[in-house]
């Protein structure tokens, strides 16, 4: 997915959802003292920082800005030496193009080694049910394998790594240091809870359905509270609400999975300062 992509892919996306709204990102900012969010445009980048060490997770668009507003939270890309991927989708991974900025250039990236066959090719992504490939993403970077269940240690912090296929082939979620959970395209946050994530953008609904109900019991059997943030509707420390309607799929040009406190464009980004990145903390989601 080259720069030329990811702006038709803005102009695009910004057409078909313009007033429909879906997507509800976080701003630039800090959701806690370990946790940070750079919005682009309707998707969000997180990393997250103890000890000195700060792991990113998902590379967003293939975006001219990021480097501004990473040094809004006084971040420095070349500090960056590992990138969890969640899946690979153009909104989650341009960073690491080979035609982006290359601010990346020398970290590692972490990935599931179902999800890595849309990198090598053997397989493509789909969307719209099935209708539209889109562009093959091309990096460079060193790449890490994933398997589900795997347990990883990074300088002292603790990933657990979760499959939850559906979205696309090999999705993988993150636990970090059993408390903050990056879950991608997995769940969608609408006004009075979370829903299987926008369908016309599944490989399979009917298996991301299945991975979510697996994914809360997984999460629920573990029995402490759990910070579930998510790629494009914000994050929220309430279980009952991220999975109220793990069983409905969010249908995007349906009136009833819309959230009236979403942006009419998302696209538009004037309200993302570095002023707020600086003085505000990223509040949760709450049931209206």
């Amino acid at each position: 997915m080259a720069r030329k992509d990811s702006e038709h892919q803005k102009k695009s996306m910004g057409l078909l959802f313009r007033g429909r709204a879906i997507f509800k990102p976080l701003n630039t900012g800090r959701i806690d003292e370990h946790v940070s969010c750079v919005r682009e445009w309707v998707a969000n980048i997180f990393f997250y920082t103890k000890n000195g060490v700060t792991i990113m997770i998902d590379a967003g668009y293939n975006y001219a800005r990021l480097q501004e507003k990473m040094r809004w939270l006084d971040l420095d890309p070349a500090a960056i030496r590992h990138i969890l991927i969640t899946h690979q989708d153009t909104d989650h991974v341009g960073a690491l193009e080979r035609d982006s900025e290359c601010l990346f250039k020398d970290a590692a990236v972490y990935i599931g080694e179902i999800e890595n066959r849309y990198l090598t090719g053997e397989v493509r992504r789909k969307v719209f049910h099935g209708a539209y490939k889109l562009p093959m993403v091309k990096t460079d970077n060193e790449r890490v394998l994933l398997h589900d269940g795997q347990i990883l240690e990074i300088d002292g912090i603790k990933i657990d790594c979760i499959l939850v296929p559906g979205h696309t082939w090999g999705h993988m979620v993150y636990l970090v240091d059993d408390e903050y959970l990056f879950t991608g395209d997995t769940i969608w946050f609408g006004a009075d809870g979370g829903y299987s994530f926008i369908s016309t953008l599944a490989e399979d609904n009917k298996l991301a359905v299945c991975s979510l109900e697996n994914l809360e019991k997984n999460l629920r059997a573990r029995k402490q509270p759990i910070r579930i943030i998510t790629g494009h509707t914000g994050w929220t420390d309430d279980l009952d609400f991220a999975f109220r309607h793990r069983t409905e799929i969010c249908k995007p040009f349906t009136k009833k999975y819309t959230d009236p406190s979403a942006p009419y464009d998302g696209y538009i980004e004037d309200d993302d300062t570095e002023e707020s990145a600086r003085s505000v903390l990223l509040r949760k989601v709450a049931a209206r």
